[in-house]
């Protein structure tokens, strides 16, 4: 670890004593009063919305404020929604076939670092899951999120003070160095790394347990038995919603062959261009990824603004910039995660082609992660679980919507999305409350326990 000062390293030692003495306080409380705690951190997110989605995008230049009012609402309520009823104190089972009891008791000390493309939402996650399981938890922000995660913890504070919560439960680490934040890892119990991969390696380096995501790039794949005009709607509602910046959103269409001009003809329709001229095509990749790393310049931007990256003119109302490639894969950096309003295009001939297109752009990256799939086919689904390498398959609803769990779906609320060991996680599911909790068992002897014999164990 590279070296930081004595200040640095004091401040970051003092914030980690003071979650150690608000984690023995949080101990102590009841299921009714860390719930209290997990639904004011929402509701208090949730009823200045608009302010934090202002400053959210004054602060980083990315997304814009309808889109995240209507994130911090959506998650808000969702993730709240289904931990109100989940039980994460004291008991949580008892068994009297096996004689198990289960207890629940806290981690200690979470620290979680966020990224500048989810500012508000992030940090609200990470403390909702941490506070519902009586856990202490240290935010650290990107260095373009600090304004936001210094008002969101002026806001929940002021909250906490009212119902008297243990002081400090809730930090905000203002680090200035990589250096700095991996410390600050390396002294709590668990890390919630939220971030770009080398937060995510720094995490699972620091030598606690740790919980990573992975780069997204979501192939969206049409079927030949959709609804056209719905299944469009369905990929622009995802694409462009905050301007691409959430990573479970779609970033290649992969569509029949038959089907193709009909399908882009309708995303033009719904108000997306498409760029398929060799020069063009070439301009628009060198201006998103000039030395084949993502332009800053572009992440979070609207398609207009990419577009204008690359000297072309399109309307500022734009909601996507659809290129057509000639082959998925290795060859263009396009077909890599794109942070903003632009897909990729290519036609199918068979089903099975159609998942190796996919496999081919998770390969080149964003394995682990979501794929996204528009068909009515449950063959077709089913074949796509068992051949790609990804953590969760949408299925006939917008990824970044709903990846990260919502009421549409069955998948866990969250605002970190585990991407399994294909992408270098240690999880293939949405964080969860229970991720935040040790489990203690109590083992009896199993009522009517008898040794069954070797020919029973053998036969």
């Amino acid at each position: 670890m590279a070296v930081f000062t004595e200040k640095e390293k004091k401040y970051v030692d003092e914030l980690i004593e003071n979650a150690r003495i608000a984690s023995e306080k949080m101990d102590l409380y009841t299921q009714e009063q860390v719930d209290t705690i997990v639904k004011t951190v929402a509701k208090t997110t949730f009823s200045h919305a608009r302010e934090l989605a202002e400053l959210a995008c004054e602060e980083t230049g990315m997304g814009n404020v309808e889109d995240k009012i209507g994130k911090i609402y959506g998650k808000a309520r969702a993730i709240w929604w289904d931990l109100k009823f989940k039980k994460s104190r004291g008991v949580l089972s008892e068994d009297p076939e096996t004689g198990i009891t289960e207890i629940a008791r806290p981690v200690g000390v979470v620290t979680a670092t966020t990224p500048c493309t989810n500012p508000i939402i992030c940090p609200m996650g990470n403390v909702m899951l941490a506070a519902k399981c009586a856990n202490a938890i240290i935010i650290a922000p990107h260095p373009r999120g600090k304004r936001a995660a210094r008002r969101l913890l002026e806001l929940w504070q002021a909250e906490f003070d009212k119902l008297g919560c243990p002081d400090n439960m809730v930090q905000v680490c203002f680090s200035t160095s990589n250096e700095m934040t991996a410390y600050l890892m390396s002294q709590g119990d668990v890390v919630v790394a939220t971030g770009g991969p080398g937060m995510v390696k720094a995490a699972y380096s620091s030598g606690k347990p740790a919980y990573g995501v992975g780069p997204g790039n979501v192939p969206a794949l049409f079927d030949r038995d959709i609804n056209i005009e719905k299944a469009v709607a369905n990929v622009i509602e995802g694409r462009s919603f905050d301007n691409g910046v959430i990573c479970a959103s779609e970033q290649c269409l992969i569509l029949p062959r038959e089907k193709y001009e009909d399908i882009l003809s309708e995303f033009e329709r719904q108000g997306c261009i498409r760029i398929n001229s060799p020069e063009t095509i070439k301009k628009v990749e060198e201006a998103l990824f000039p030395n084949h790393i993502i332009s800053r310049d572009a992440v979070g931007q609207t398609a207009s603004k990419c577009m204008k990256l690359a000297g072309i003119d399109v309307p500022d109302d734009t909601k996507i910039a659809i290129v057509e490639l000639e082959k998925a894969g290795k060859g263009s950096d396009l077909n890599k995660e794109k942070m903003m309003p632009v897909m990729c295009a290519y036609p199918y001939d068979t089903w099975e082609d159609a998942l190796k297109m996919a496999k081919d752009n998770l390969d080149l990256e964003g394995k682990g992660h979501t794929a996204c799939i528009h068909s009515y086919n449950e063959e077709h689904i089913h074949q796509a679980g068992m051949v790609l390498k990804v953590s969760r398959v949408i299925c006939n609803h917008p990824s970044s919507k709903n990846a990260g769990g919502s009421f549409v779906n069955g998948l866990n609320p969250t605002t970190t999305i585990g991407c399994s060991t294909w992408g270098g996680n240690s999880i293939s599911e949405n964080l969860a409350y229970y991720h935040m909790m040790n489990k203690i068992r109590i083992a009896r002897v199993k009522p009517g326990w008898s040794l069954p014999s070797d020919e029973e164990i053998w036969a």
